[in-house]
């Protein structure tokens, strides 16, 4: 079978946004390596070698190290950390800092960096890339690096986590339930954190993330049309209740066209509603950023109109890093 483009395959990365916090590696990829350490320490550099040393943090927690290999298909690495950097955005993390080969500093910054060592992890010094990611939450900081590199045919990916410890994964019953035990349903329930009587405001301070209802684009389209928005007019209320507060807006499509291309209108969606903000609202423009995923986080299947409908929106995503 020929591979799917990488970009493509990183649909798989993040099931359900928040709740996945380590991407699993791509269908045509093989796994290298994956480690774990219950409670331990790392140093992440936050900036380029300033030729006498990498700054770094210290970041404690459960430590995941997630080594793969993948065909390039005729991507780069810059593709490559491109799908996963928008993952990290659309799962609420905060791009910390990025570099790229020299610009991070070449040799001195990738040996300062936790890379796990060849046949697993192949860095070519002349094409690597770097990439930090913070979440925080009212218990603690959790950290996603990203080393990206390529041999002449494959790329290579470390992911590594750290934070607190990766929820596990739900067990699936293999026995059949007893009938008379089934609730008499019609359809799924919310789930109980959820009710029909929650906010905007309740979902990004729960959640740190909501849809912004009303706010709907017809494929191939970024510009927003004379209004109302009563989701817009509540998030400027929400900011102005919380002179703190900062969101990223993040735009979605569906599947129609290349994802390259997705990613652009993405952001050209979440930049309209921003503007929209700004201009119209009054809200100031430093607490508000426009980021863009494509169709890397679909709510429905992009299989039917009403799915696709549905992919077309902007979320409002709190962010909550200092």
């Amino acid at each position: 079978m020929t591979p799917r483009p990488i970009l493509t395959l990183v649909l798989a990365l993040w099931p359900a946004l928040g709740l996945a916090e380590l991407p699993e590696p791509p269908e045509a990829a093989a796994v290298a390596a994956d480690e774990t350490e219950a409670d331990s320490s790392l140093r992440l550099p936050t900036a380029p070698y300033d030729g006498q040393t990498v700054p770094t943090l210290r970041a404690e927690g459960a430590i995941r190290r997630l080594v793969w290999q993948a065909p390039l298909d005729g991507q780069g690495t810059l593709q490559v950390i491109d799908g996963l950097k928008a993952q990290l955005i659309a799962g609420g993390y905060r791009i910390a800092f990025q570099c790229a080969a020299k610009g991070c500093g070449g040799f001195d910054f990738r040996f300062a960096t936790d890379t796990l060592p060849e046949p697993a992890m192949h860095v070519d010094l002349g094409d690597f890339r770097y990439l930090l990611a913070e979440k925080v939450r009212p218990d603690g900081t959790d950290y996603v690096s990203l080393v990206v590199s390529r041999s002449e045919e494959r790329a290579f990916v470390q992911v590594t986590r750290v934070g607190r410890p990766e929820a596990p994964a739900p067990v699936q019953s293999t026995k059949s339930p007893d009938p008379a035990t089934l609730p008499l349903i019609d359809a799924p329930a919310k789930p109980a954190t959820e009710t029909a009587e929650d906010t905007l405001a309740d979902r990004l301070d729960r959640d740190g993330r909501a849809v912004l209802a009303g706010v709907d684009f017809a494929t191939g389209a970024s510009k927003l049309d004379g209004g109302p928005f009563p989701a817009l007019d509540t998030l400027a209320d929400y900011l102005r209740a919380r002179p703190g507060a900062r969101i990223v807006l993040v735009g979605h499509t569906d599947t129609e066209g290349g994802l390259a291309g997705n990613i652009a209108l993405s952001k050209k969606r979440a930049e309209a509603v921003r503007s929209y903000l700004v201009a119209t609202l009054g809200v100031p423009a430093d607490r508000v950023a426009a980021e863009g995923v494509g169709f890397l986080a679909p709510l429905a299947s992009n299989a039917t109109d009403s799915g696709r409908t549905e992919n077309r929106r902007v979320e409002a995503v709190l962010d909550t890093a200092e």
